[in-house]
């Protein structure tokens, strides 16, 4: 969602903001700007669109000014336009705002009945105004802050700037995140640890009602109106990682990522020599698990779909894969023993932040798979796999899905040696698979001639296009047709492939696509079935499965993809490579937005 910095320093502050704007692009948005203080006075400017329409006005209308803000915004309340585009701002103080300040209607019919006026849709002006009825009740910018925090409902992230107050930037977060930055001279606040990178790498966490006063030299945190402290850490995210090498987008580079971080990943849980699966110290005992809970959202729920089928073959445990934002409403009986795993790449996304307090409210133990540990699921989890993806910055998930497939599969394997359900002998053998993955993935990206003509010739002029895959293929089916929704706007979906005859068969014919996943596992020939009834009825297979499934069905498929032999266990990481690949170069054809996809954001932190 939104992206947030603010500075406060001894330099000119606005090409910092635009330099860390840039590097929050990847969240997604449609307007963006800056404010600065001048002479004790605000002064902004504001753009529709992207970035480059915003530096196109400060080539025209420069900025000043060693403190200011600025802020990409993803429209929710109020249409993307200049008008609504952040900094909003009175005369006395401008605000930058991620997230929805739930009871934004009932706080505006209270300031306007005091007369004031608002200037925008957005919910975020009421921040503004309610500041600064307050500074005109001679309050100071500290008071008015702790007093608004009070009255604020909802989930958000600011940053306030005050007119004649060159001293202090004010900042405060309840669900969004928002990390303080300890520079050399200066001080910076902003969404997360990319957008501080390049200004150093001493960083701290702000938790939920946390409100902060920043001053060039320091800042000081609170909670209501008693001062607390926030650990400073040591932050591993540089600049350099922000950019795309040879690449043309940050997805295909984040897509090519994948050996060398699932190999990452890999080492911080495998033995190479003893073929043994470690995981951290757990705070409860795989043999009394009553049941397990993964909830994620969008790509993680996949994710955990896949698990089910790891955590049930491999260590007997029954496992409910719930889409968060169901979870967090639904109010499910969750039982005694029971352990909920949350899946997230970035350990920000609002409806599983919501659905993992719930299940600690309802007695069970929290496990985060994420790829930021220092992020508010893993703050609130009671342990963490890491999943060593690094930064990813392409709004479609690449390398932080097959990341978190990778930890979900070994935490399986460890479930299952600790429950007496899988013997040393596969837990071996299935640790050689994971430690030969890497070099399979490397043989799935060096097909691109293939890909690409696939994706130009059959996927891109389709209006629909059907995955079918049984088994632990199945969710790659769905993530298949996810990440084509995602990024070429080909309308997908995604199939278990007995359901065909239950309805999607009506949808064949000589126009529609159809990608099967198919590994010769032990549902292959259910799978192969399923081929020839779609073959029959005119349609355009396009065929992902190994040497001995293409001997088989090949000839009857459109094109078809020849992946590495693999264990039938490891497949679905392997064949999430050819479903991504596709899906980019589909994209490419089309000539969309890959990196930022339409009305897409990387990390949702509102409902």
């Amino acid at each position: 969602m939104c992206g947030i910095i603010g500075i406060i320093g001894t330099t000119p502050v606005t090409p910092l903001l635009i330099d860390a704007l840039k590097r929050l692009e990847y969240r997604g948005y449609d307007s963006a700007g800056v404010a600065t203080l001048i002479n004790g006075h605000i002064d902004r400017r504001r753009a529709e669109g992207k970035l480059v329409n915003l530096e196109t006005r400060l080539d025209r209308e420069p900025l000043s000014g060693t403190i200011g803000i600025g802020h990409t915004r993803w429209a929710t309340h109020g249409k993307p336009s200049e008008r609504n585009a952040h900094p909003i701002a009175t005369d006395r103080v401008a605000v930058v705002h991620n997230g929805i300040i739930e009871n934004f209607q009932e706080l505006k019919d209270e300031l306007v009945a005091e007369g004031r006026r608002f200037d925008s849709d957005t919910d975020t002006e009421v921040v503004a105004q309610l500041l600064t009825s307050m500074l005109e009740r001679q309050m100071t910018p500290e008071d008015a802050m702790a007093k608004t925090m009070a009255r604020l409902r909802g989930a958000f992230a600011l940053v306030a700037l005050f007119s004649g107050r060159h001293d202090i930037l004010m900042a405060a977060r309840r669900g969004s995140s928002l990390a303080v930055g300890y520079g050399d001279g200066g001080m910076y606040v902003g969404t997360d640890a990319l957008a501080l990178a390049p200004f150093t790498k001493r960083v701290s966490y702000l938790e939920d009602d946390d409100w902060v006063v920043l001053k060039a030299d320091g800042c000081k945190v609170y909670q209501g109106t008693t001062e607390v402290t926030r650990e400073i850490r040591q932050s591993g995210i540089s600049g350099a990682m922000m950019g795309k090498g040879n690449h043309r987008h940050f997805m295909l580079k984040e897509i090519h990522e994948q050996p060398a971080v699932i190999g990452d990943t890999l080492q911080s849980y495998l033995d190479p020599a003893t073929r043994a699966v470690t995981l951290p110290a757990l705070p409860f005992d795989w043999n009394k698990v009553s049941k397990l809970t993964i909830t994620g959202c969008g790509t993680a729920c996949y994710a955990g779909l896949v698990a089910k089928y790891w955590f049930e073959s491999l260590a007997r445990l029954p496992v409910e894969v719930e889409v968060a934002s169901e979870l967090r409403y639904r109010e499910p009986p969750l039982p005694e023993g029971g352990v909920c795993i949350a899946v997230s790449q970035s350990g920000e996304t609002v409806d599983t932040l919501a659905a993992i307090r719930y299940a600690k409210a309802n007695g069970q133990t929290l496990l985060a798979v994420v790829n930021v540990p220092e992020s508010a699921i893993a703050r609130e989890s009671h342990v963490v796999l890491p999943t060593l993806a690094g930064p990813e910055i392409g709004v479609a998930s690449t390398k932080a899905f097959t990341t978190q497939l990778t930890v979900l599969l070994v935490a399986a394997i460890a479930a299952g040696r600790a429950r007496g359900t899988l013997s040393e002998a596969d837990e071996r053998r299935l640790a050689l698979a994971l430690i030969e993955l890497p070099a399979h993935v490397n043989e799935a990206l060096n097909m691109e001639g293939i890909y690409r003509r696939i994706s130009e010739e059959i996927l891109a002029p389709a209006r629909d296009v059907l995955y079918l895959g049984r088994g632990s293929s199945f969710p790659i089916a769905l993530e298949g047709a996810l990440k084509l929704k995602e990024i070429s706007y080909i309308h997908a979906e995604g199939y278990a492939g007995g359901e065909m005859k239950h309805g999607p068969i009506a949808l064949i014919d000589e126009f529609v696509p159809v990608v099967v996943v198919a590994p010769t596992d032990p549902l292959f020939d259910k799978t192969a079935s399923n081929f020839e009834q779609v073959k029959a009825r005119g349609g355009r297979l396009i065929l992902m499965s190994d040497a001995a499934g293409v001997a088989r069905l090949g000839a009857q498929a459109l094109a078809s993809i020849t992946m590495p032999p693999v264990d039938p266990v490891i497949a679905p990481i392997l064949y999430t490579i050819p479903v991504q690949l596709l899906a980019y170069y589909t994209a490419v054809a089309k000539g969309t937005d890959v990196d930022q996809p339409r009305n897409l954001a990387k990390s949702v932190t509102v409902e």
